[in-house]
């Protein structure tokens, strides 16, 4: 098997296949692997470059079980809690998103009242998701054993909640009552348009009220000590280890069907050294974006995929102060509304958990943004918005976080331009497709395609959107390809 790109989708794709004994061969076009979750350095500053946050490491969490069955150790976290701080930017109190699900209802009632029937059926629908998704259900359901292994994991629950799969979270905010609550609508627009692309009013019901209880016991979302790229790190060890080959810079070019017989995947070297290697099956963690412009496909398919609503872009700003600029209670994540030039998300580092010199602290805040409005300027023009939005983001943190604008030890801004060229996404895009319901679950797009042993992972693929979305996306990627082969793969 070859898998392409070496993000957390890929890795943990490799790394499964190569400990059921398949021979593995991953190519990533990058230097280092991580992708969206991977790092940088300036000087003593280790900064995400995306990702800051992880979920899944709770018992039973994705990561929690695929780190098991791999027999690795989870990497050092903290688990946060707050696991997010969310000013509306309107004057009222910060609402605090609290891990203990006690503190977080009296939080809500304080923050939200008259409120309660919308949290509680976004509770109720997600015991009955979460319980779904625990028995690693394949979907969208593209054959009979997609159906047989779906069909095992649905319950009652399953089946009381069907109703709601055509629903967004906004029409759950009306059905109970809440509709005219426009505080509560921006903030969870704010929230969720962090984990599925878009605001409450076209996010998929099932998706929302899931993603709206991560932070809560028994779930939550962790900071990893030293970076996110010992997530990569560990996988990688996992695929060597089990006698699986990592090529580095090696970006594909082409993937080319072999007459029943496979594939064949052409990449090149930085260098124009080129390659070709042949495999039986094919798993790709690239945006699906980016298939049509490497294979032949169906003509049906290639529609579906060019008429796929690009995500969005970021704008990120990476910056360091000393750690005493900062209010004293500063928590790790940080959300504030605004207008210019967006509604920011902030992450802050720990004191000691490698990413700063003690004392100070990485500050990485961002920002939705068209990448149209980014990827085909003229140069000049370019270099001048952005050090426009620089300078915006650069005095929105100052007056929010309370220090002078003198205050920072390093600062830098990345575009789409830049994602563009190191994660060879198409246009710099970030995150998955939109979870609208036309595209979550059962109607979005498959992991299996109709091109014979070629096989989706990432986060346009369900479940899609964050490391641990990614993970589970991979983990059924793998599934299917096993069963192909008449094998099976079962966590421990």
């Amino acid at each position: 098997v070859i898998v392409i790109g070496g993000g957390i989708a890929g890795l943990t794709a490799a790394a499964l296949l190569a400990h059921a004994g398949i021979r593995v061969t991953l190519l990533e076009a990058h230097h280092q692997l991580g992708g969206c979750a991977g790092t940088f350095r300036r000087g003593p500053y280790t900064f995400d470059v995306g990702a800051t946050q992880v979920a899944g490491f709770e018992v039973g969490g994705s990561h929690a079980r695929i780190f098991r069955h791999l027999e690795l150790p989870l990497p050092a976290a903290e688990q946060l809690d707050p696991g997010c701080v969310v000013d509306l930017a309107d004057g009222s109190d910060p609402i605090r998103i609290w891990h203990d699900p006690t503190r977080w209802h009296q939080e809500r009632l304080r923050q939200f009242p008259g409120s309660e029937r919308f949290w509680a059926l976004c509770a109720w629908l997600h015991r009955h998701n979460w319980s779904f998704a625990e028995q690693d259900p394949v979907l969208p359901v593209r054959s009979g054993w997609d159906l047989q292994r779906t069909l095992q994991a649905v319950g009652l629950g399953t089946l009381a909640s069907a109703p709601f799969s055509l629903m967004t979270v906004a029409d759950l905010l009306r059905l109970c009552g809440c509709g005219q609550q426009q505080r509560l609508r921006r903030f969870l627009d704010l929230q969720l348009r962090l984990y599925s692309q878009e605001p409450c009013e076209r996010t998929a019901a099932l998706y929302g009220a899931t993603v709206l209880q991560m932070v809560q016991a028994p779930l939550g979302l962790w900071h990893l000590q030293g970076s996110m790229q010992v997530l990569s790190e560990q996988l990688a060890g996992a695929v060597r280890r089990d006698g699986g080959t990592i090529q580095l810079r090696q970006r594909v070019t082409q993937l080319e069907r072999c007459d029943a017989d496979g594939w064949r995947v052409h990449s090149q070297h930085p260098d124009g050294r080129r390659q070709s290697l042949h495999c039986n099956e094919l798993i790709s963690s690239l945006p699906p974006q980016c298939l049509p412009a490497l294979t032949p496909m169906p003509e049906g398919y290639k529609q579906r995929i060019n008429r796929l609503k690009a995500p969005s872009g970021a704008l990120v700003l990476y910056g360091a102060v000393n750690r005493d600029c900062l209010p004293a209670d500063c928590p790790a994540h940080l959300q504030r509304d605004g207008q210019d030039p967006g509604s920011l998300f902030v992450s802050i580092s720990r004191d000691g958990d490698g990413r700063a010199p003690k004392g100070q602290a990485t500050v990485i805040a961002s920002v939705f943004t068209d990448p149209d409005q980014w990827v085909d300027l003229p140069e000049t023009e370019h270099q001048e918005r952005k050090a426009s939005v620089l300078q915006t983001m650069c005095s929105t943190l100052e007056h929010w976080l309370g220090f002078p604008s003198d205050a920072w030890n390093h600062v830098e801004l990345s575009t789409p331009r830049a994602f563009a060229h190191w994660t060879g996404r198409p246009q710099g895009i970030v995150g998955g497709l939109g979870q609208h319901p036309s595209r979550f679950g059962p109607f979005g797009l498959a992991s299996r395609t109709p091109m014979p042993d070629l096989w989706l992972c990432g986060d346009s693929i369900y479940p899609g959107e964050g490391t641990a979305g990614v993970s589970l996306s991979a983990l059924m990627a793998c599934q299917q390809l096993m069963a192909a082969r008449g094998q099976s793969l079962t966590l421990r």
